[in-house]
């Protein structure tokens, strides 16, 4: 497959990288994290506000959008794009991930998985055929191919089975008709064991995707081992094509991401957080912010080194109270607020990695 992946610059000091990725609704700038709009939209967000906190694209996720509200209706508006209002690049997982996640509810096939809905129990059957096309009418600028991803602990026999299977499945994927302009990715699994990560590596290169996302890490294995996961792979595919890290992380896990070679991220974290009253601050850190010592913090925003629209107009002791209220109003501040985090992060690295002082930096830079 073509690359439309341009390499601007790598760091002298590490695998830290900085390009450009042209999809048909616009070019990304890379290292790159996505927010989740997992039904077609981010909770709590507006596409209008996501283009003022500078998102380049955001996710889609195909098992949820093919249950509710389907994705024959989605290409009838043409495509997600017009369906959410939102006109910039779109990434769409496999339904991969709902295969581990949603595994009580799964009957492993040799072409796919016959799932029973989490909904309402009706039974379907989704494999890398039927991902494929359901990603073809959601019309999205990046589709996954369909994998399998291993639970941890897992036994080293286990994970080379589920390797075999996703392997297996990504042949299939590949083969699948595309839109004009889409693009697919490939997805390395291999669970916490080097020759695994090394063969999958090997055997995925050779299909020759349009990129490549290591997966099955953030599922419950230590911090190391996720590294472990990215220095076994991303260093050894291919330099004009991006890596994506998928589901992945705290803002540590992404500094120690980007200098291990990765280009672009996605998390939950950021608003799942928000929704729970949790807060990150400069230096990577995360308060709650309904905590009783804000209840009289009048004259101080959440963080005073923060620039979004939350900590320009607003006291630490008015969220709280909104998030003691139960106010949507409180939720929507903080979402934004963590978004902003997530985007400004990104754009300091970013700029470190074009002066050569990401590594001098080093944590300072959270």
């Amino acid at each position: 497959m073509i690359s439309h992946y341009t390499l601007l610059k790598k760091s002298a000091k590490s695998n830290a990288r900085l390009g450009l990725l042209e999809t048909p609704h616009g070019t990304i700038r890379t290292p790159v994290f996505m927010p989740v709009g997992t039904r077609a939209t981010v909770k709590a967000m507006a596409p209008y506000e996501l283009e003022e906190l500078g998102a380049q694209i955001i996710l889609g996720n195909t098992y949820h959008l093919f249950l509710r509200p389907g994705d024959e209706l989605i290409a009838k508006a043409g495509g997600l794009h017009p369906f959410e209002n939102w006109q910039h690049p779109i990434l769409t997982d496999s339904g991969g991930f709902q295969v581990f996640s949603l595994s009580p509810l799964r009957k492993m096939k040799p072409d796919g998985v016959e799932f029973a809905s989490h909904i309402d129990g009706s039974r379907f059957f989704l494999g890398p055929k039927e991902s494929i096309k359901i990603q073809r009418n959601l019309n999205s600028d990046i589709v996954m191919a369909f994998d399998e991803c291993t639970p941890y602990p897992c036994t080293h026999e286990a994970a080379e089975k589920s390797l075999e299977i996703t392997l297996r499945w990504a042949d299939m994927s590949r083969n699948q008709p595309l839109n004009d302009g889409q693009q697919m990715f490939g997805i390395i699994q291999g669970s916490v064991f080097k020759d695994l990560r090394e063969r999958a590596v090997q055997e995925m290169v050779k299909l020759d995707f349009n990129g490549y996302a290591i997966g099955g890490v953030s599922v419950g294995e230590k911090e190391e081992e996720m590294f472990h996961a990215m220095e076994w792979t991303a260093p050894y595919l291919p330099e004009d094509k991006p890596r994506y890290l998928m589901g992945v992380g705290t803002p540590k896990q992404i500094l120690e991401g980007v200098k291990r070679g990765i280009d672009m991220f996605d998390c939950v974290m950021p608003t799942r957080l928000a929704r729970h009253g949790s807060a990150f601050l400069r230096g990577g850190t995360n308060v709650q912010a309904k905590a009783a010592r804000y209840r009289e913090v009048l004259d101080e925003p959440l963080d005073p080194r923060c620039s979004c629209y939350c900590c320009r107009n607003f006291s630490k002791a008015y969220v709280r109270h909104l998030l003691n209220v139960d106010e949507i109003l409180g939720i929507r501040l903080l979402t934004i607020h963590n978004l902003h985090y997530f985007l400004s992060l990104m754009e300091r690295i970013c700029g470190a990695i074009a002066d050569g002082t990401l590594e001098e930096q080093g944590d300072s830079i959270l």
